[in-house]
């Protein structure tokens, strides 16, 4: 499945960046984004002809439309779209009491940022794989207390999944949300497994045949809780 043209959202550290690294080991053209055009040129530092670094900013749409030109301009076509950039991971914050500005920031990113992006793409997007890197604080079936902006914004993540999943599935474009797990990144702090693990857990779904499951929330490539 190699040889493709891969879309890689906040890709300039963590799990985001083993992904674009282990695609690229693949043989696939990886576009390796971030806000910062530096931070995703040093990021691809090293990492060969294949990564192609790119600036995005997956809140802004005015970014999103200059990238979707350029990527259509330079390759004509994606065929996978990892929807990666996440922030606030709030673990200091809870429900009763949350900084709404901080949650309305997590929702710009987290959720509207991968719907931006998502919808600018899908012309390019015949018969790919569009995978949202979730998590299982977004899982209702498991909530509790705590983080509140993260999981909503995660929660809400899984639902745009489905949605498009099932919009999307004629055009034979396999939609699902992964949760790779608790990490050791700088979001997720130390302690977690490693970041090649939770990349694993992203890559399964990217390397999904044709055919494959869409519209579901998976770890590891087992499912996940709603």
């Amino acid at each position: 499945m190699a040889g493709r043209v891969c879309v890689v959202t906040g890709a300039n550290r963590g799990i985001g960046l083993e992904v674009a690294r282990q695609l690229a080991l693949a043989g696939d053209t990886v576009l390796l984004t971030a806000r910062d055009l530096g931070q995703a040129e040093k990021a691809a530092r090293g990492m060969g002809r294949e990564v192609v670094p790119r600036r995005l900013d997956v809140s802004d749409q005015e970014s999103v439309d200059t990238f979707a030109a350029g990527v259509r301009d330079s390759h004509a076509r994606v065929d996978v779209l990892v929807n990666n950039a996440a922030i606030h991971y709030d673990t200091w914050q809870r429900a009763v009491n949350a900084d709404l500005d901080v949650v309305r920031e997590a929702l710009e990113t987290n959720l509207l940022g991968a719907w931006r992006v998502t919808q600018a793409l899908l012309p390019l997007l015949g018969g790919g794989r569009v995978v949202n890197v979730s998590s299982e604080a977004g899982s209702l079936a498991s909530m509790g207390a705590g983080t509140p902006a993260y999981a909503v914004s995660k929660a809400a993540l899984n639902a745009l999944t489905k949605m498009l999943a099932a919009e999307l599935r004629r055009d034979r474009i396999l939609v699902n949300a992964v949760c790779p797990g608790w990490v050791a990144t700088d979001m997720g702090g130390p302690g977690g497994r490693p970041v090649a693990e939770g990349a694993r857990s992203v890559l399964w779904a990217v390397d999904l045949p044709d055919g494959g499951p869409t519209g579901g929330f998976f770890r590891d490539g087992q499912p996940v809780p709603w």
